[in-house]
């Protein structure tokens, strides 16, 4: 059984007007769910407790970005579980909370610890949902982004596959927005992409596609393949391992063996 870790970024999750986009959100159900039914052990890494936060509580007095942060994940949290509980059970499918922070980690009791809990949840068919503490992580507590806690993830757990869902098809050799710009089709984690990397970030999340690329690039190198895909692409998930090549995504792979 090939294991797999998904990221799913809150760019991905949410409309433009920063609510949670359910059709979305269904449909990355139905498709992981397909990927379990194909013998893939799956590991979500998702985004959205914030965005979830945000919409269900209007604050009385202003709050500075961590009060916000805390307040709004710590409500917007029960919110997403609730909602991957109730999808995934159409599908017979068990879901488990993992709430991280950057030391379990750097820690080897926290990070066994940490490790056997998702073992005996894969063990047991239970699908670990995997988000960043976001109630008490703040300022040097806290990991860059998803990005690197997606990453940290799937080399513990020796994923087969690491896909990063974002808001764009993958790395682009130009500017996203100017038409001529193509994406890359392969990347080898040695390779100096950095020339082709845009610095700005999403509205709705933390990291950006220069977090991504180093991510990627990070996890490559350890033997995992990564994969960087738009989320937002109808059936992507299924795509990228039923028709890969005829999807748009981006691949990093180990570094190449004629390079040095």
């Amino acid at each position: 059984m090939k294991r797999i870790v998904v990221k799913v970024g809150s760019n991905v999750l949410t409309t433009e007007e920063g609510r949670m986009d359910l059709t979305r959100i269904s449909a990355l159900v139905d498709q992981i769910a397909w990927l379990r039914q194909q013998n893939y052990e799956v590991i979500l890494v998702s985004s959205g407790a914030g965005a979830c936060g945000r919409t269900l509580i209007q604050v009385k007095n202003p709050l500075d970005s961590v009060e916000q942060r805390q307040l709004y994940c710590a409500m917007g949290q029960v919110k997403l579980m609730n909602l991957y509980f109730t999808l995934f059970r159409e599908h017979n499918i068990h879901v488990g909370q993992v709430l991280t922070m950057k030391e379990d980690f750097e820690r080897d009791e926290q990070y066994q610890n940490l490790k056997q809990c998702m073992e005996v949840m894969l063990e047991n068919e239970v699908l670990p949902i995997v988000n960043e503490n976001d109630t008490v992580c703040v300022t040097e507590l806290m990991f860059t982004d998803n990005d690197e806690l997606s990453g940290l993830t799937a080399h513990m757990l020796n994923a087969e596959t690491l896909v990063i869902l974002s808001n764009i098809d993958g790395l682009y050799d130009g500017n996203p927005a100017n038409p001529k710009s193509k994406v890359i089709r392969t990347v080898h984690a040695n390779e100096d992409m950095s020339s082709y990397i845009q610095t700005a970030k999403s509205s709705a999340g933390r990291g950006g596609m220069q977090s991504k690329y180093h991510t990627a690039t990070t996890v490559a190198q350890q033997g995992t393949r990564v994969i960087i895909a738009n989320g937002k692409t109808e059936h992507i998930l299924c795509d990228i391992f039923q028709s890969p090549d005829t999807t748009t995504f981006t691949e990093f792979i180990q570094t190449s063996p004629d390079k040095h």
